[in-house]
């Protein structure tokens, strides 16, 4: 078997995985507000998170080294958790996931002010049919558009920002810094709103929250051993396999079937995110790679920024840093 055969394995164990946690989280959503499954997500998060954080040996202070920038990106980081969890308990798996697979697509057109990155017409192609397949999936004008709709939408747009502002600050970050900040944002936050939302939790549903973070956690380090196997431009495109684990679990635990639209917005989505995969992975054709090189799964804050946490394996793509 070869390391490329294998990467791509490991990553689909990996979103596996992440798509089983979504599922505790959908069952989560029908009974609390996110606000409640994101502070105690967050909170049963930290003992795994500790274990990674200590592989950090880089020397410094927790004190940001672009602090305006590191304060950007928690807030992106934010809106997106309790944006994500809101869109999974409030929408089938299939119709969320179509439309948080945009956050490519939105990477790559904000890397243009943020990262300087030249977007030449192919790419640009690319994200204008993978909109439409957004477009496809809302069908705005002939369904009816929901708070759910708009924040698995706010939740594409923040973590394709956060990803970005990594991608500018990640090389000067300690991964600590980078991990931590957000981690502290969401547990204060969500805190502070708890008492306007909270709801007492039986032991079955608190289990619930603790096999959330240990999936998260487990799902990050397969994920990562898949990219210091095989290339990133094999491992990434495994990310999309989420769209048949949705659609098999919303049948079998949620009773949701996949309508033509979204299925046909999701596979024009998943076409134009794998295109720009591959342009981006051919010599030459992008100075920063941005997308390829977000290696975390967007969506949820029990799922760490994992990128930062391969500096001590070799990833095999071929680029230079990887973001954090």
């Amino acid at each position: 078997m070869s390391s490329n055969v294998k990467g791509a394995l490991l990553a689909l164990i990996a979103f596996g995985l992440f798509s089983t946690h979504d599922v505790f989280i959908k069952t989560l959503g029908a009974h609390y507000s996110p606000i409640q499954i994101v502070f105690f997500s967050v909170l049963l998060s930290f003992p795994l998170a500790t274990i990674m954080l200590m592989r950090d040996g880089k020397p410094g202070t927790l004190v940001p080294v672009h602090p305006w920038w590191m304060a950007v990106r928690t807030v992106g980081a934010v809106v997106t958790g309790v944006s994500a969890f809101y869109a999974f308990s409030a929408l089938p798996l299939t119709q969320t996931y179509a439309i948080l697979f945009a956050t490519p697509l939105v990477i790559t057109v904000l890397s243009i002010p943020i990262l300087g990155e030249v977007v030449r017409l192919r790419r640009w192609i690319a994200v204008i049919v993978g909109l439409l397949g957004v477009m496809v999936v809302l069908r705005p004008g002939s369904t009816d558009l929901t708070l759910g709709h708009a924040a698995a939408i706010l939740a594409a747009f923040g973590g394709a920002f956060a990803s970005i502002v990594v991608r500018k600050i990640g090389a000067e970050e300690r991964t600590v810094v980078m991990l931590l900040y957000p981690m502290v944002a969401n547990f204060v936050l969500m805190g502070a709103a708890l008492a306007f939302v909270y709801k007492p939790m039986p032991i079955e549903h608190l289990g619930m929250l603790a096999i959330i973070s240990i999936m998260a956690w487990i799902a990050g380090r397969v994920i990562i051993a898949a990219y210091q196997t095989g290339e990133a431009a094999i491992v990434a495109p495994m990310q999309y396999s989420q769209i048949l684990w949705a659609t098999v679990y919303g049948l079998l635990f949620f009773g949701e079937t996949t309508d033509l639209y979204t299925a046909a917005g999701a596979t024009i989505i998943i076409a134009s995110g794998i295109y720009i995969v591959f342009r981006e992975s051919k010599a030459g054709t992008s100075k920063n790679t941005p997308v390829l090189r977000t290696r975390s799964r967007i969506g949820t804050p029990s799922t760490l920024r994992l990128s930062g946490l391969m500096s001590s394996g070799r990833s095999r793509d071929r680029n230079t840093p990887v973001d954090k």
